[in-house]
């Protein structure tokens, strides 16, 4: 078994909890701190990390460890940005303050994901202290997960995925081994009538009912879809959702508004057709001649990467050998970096970190000290498997 520097990469988790690396530009907060914290580790290792800019101020950081033989490209994967710490009388912590207390590393972003990050680079500093390799790892710390994942397209659409034939993401999954993920379609629509005085409605045409009615029906179409669509044994049933409706104002009750507006998030499964659902939901949105406008906020599509996989396998080997036990197999039920890596990049990816998956996002987050540690271990040898599987 390879050996890792347990202590170093509990120590660098807690450096990354510290900072607050949430996007909030109003608090001049952003991912930059902890990219260039990564980046500064990677240099004292002797990596040559390179940094590109995601958006303004938000960077990737991307360093490539060869192994010095000829063979594949692995990837490991992680973001720096973390969500808000939200109400601080819900903490009874400090969410910035990486302490550890009961075997657990307490923080925002503790589990989601730095630690799963620090596990990434101490699990290919450990690979490569043990010696020649095949291949070479790409270490990629990534902007901007927790949004529009600007940090993984920009990754994508640069080309750096080209020649990567798996990829590690490290997300929290309680040790689960996770290669299928919902994916998520998120849908505005807009309905467009004609303001009039509350007291003569007859000279208006109201949007809301409109907007009323769609609700009702994206019930009775996802009743529709759950039929059609059997529970998927990792991923449980898709789900049509209306998550914000909004149209006129308080300041004016006497007055129909011109326009209403639904948001709604849908989270399919392996083989739904985002187009078919959007063009559904246009139908679904007709009303007595209010006009409604469709936009795709966000789409993307759920994917399913075969558990036979080299990157499956190499994690579900690794796994085995590292804590004795029986790998367990799950699905992510939101999206995550990974996604963008399959469907757009064409990189089979497997997701497998330490800490809960219930727990990202909640006040008090943590994660289990050994659990950073065994998963850096799962890593390294994850990664061992995974470039040696052809080598004579």
């Amino acid at each position: 078994m390879i050996e890792i520097d347990a202590a170093g990469v509990v120590e660098f988790t807690q450096a990354l909890v510290r900072v607050p690396s949430t996007n909030d530009p109003a608090r001049g907060r952003s991912e930059e701190p902890a990219a260039m914290l990564v980046a500064a580790k990677m240099r004292s290792w002797g990596w040559e990390p390179q940094i590109s800019a995601a958006a303004p101020g938000r960077p990737n950081v991307v360093a490539v460890v060869e192994g010095g033989l000829p063979g594949p490209t692995l990837m490991f994967e992680g973001h720096t940005d973390v969500v808000t710490e939200g109400d601080l009388g819900e903490w009874t912590v400090d969410p910035f303050g990486g302490e550890i207390r009961d075997g657990k590393l307490w923080g925002r972003g503790s589990a989601d994901m730095k630690s799963g990050l620090a596990a990434t680079l101490y699990a290919t500093r450990a690979l490569q202290l043990a010696g020649p390799f095949p291949g070479r790892v790409k270490v990629c710390a990534l902007a901007d997960e927790e949004g529009m994942m600007l940090g993984v397209h920009h990754f994508v659409d640069s080309g750096l995925a080209a020649d990567v034939d798996g990829a590690i993401v490290a997300e929290p999954e309680a040790g689960e081994i996770c290669a299928v993920a919902k994916g998520a379609l998120r849908l505005r629509v807009d309905f467009t009538g004609k303001m009039a005085h509350g007291a003569m409605p007859q000279h208006g045409r109201n949007p809301i009912p409109a907007a009323g009615a769609l609700i009702v029906a994206l019930g009775a179409y996802q009743e529709e879809l759950q039929k059609r669509f059997p529970v998927h044994p990792h991923l449980g049933e898709v789900y049509v959702t209306p998550t914000v409706a909004r149209a006129g104002s308080e300041e004016q009750v006497n007055v129909i508004p011109a326009v209403a507006s639904v948001f709604v998030d849908v989270r399919t499964l392996p083989g739904m057709s985002h187009a078919e659902i959007a063009g559904r939901v246009s139908e679904l949105a007709a009303f007595n001649g209010i006009s409604a406008d469709v936009s795709v906020l966000v789409d993307r599509p759920a994917v399913e990467v075969p558990a036979d996989d080299p990157v499956v396998a190499a994690i579900a080997e690794a796994h085995r050998a590292v804590t004795g036990e029986e790998p367990v197999y799950g699905g992510v039920p939101g999206s995550t970096d990974g996604t963008v890596l399959t469907h757009w990049g064409g990189v089979p990816s497997v997701v497998y970190g330490p800490g809960g998956k219930w727990i990202a996002h909640q006040a008090d987050e943590y994660v289990e000290v050994d659990e950073i540690v065994r998963c850096t271990r799962v890593f390294a040898e994850a990664a061992r498997r995974f470039l040696t599987r052809d080598a004579s």
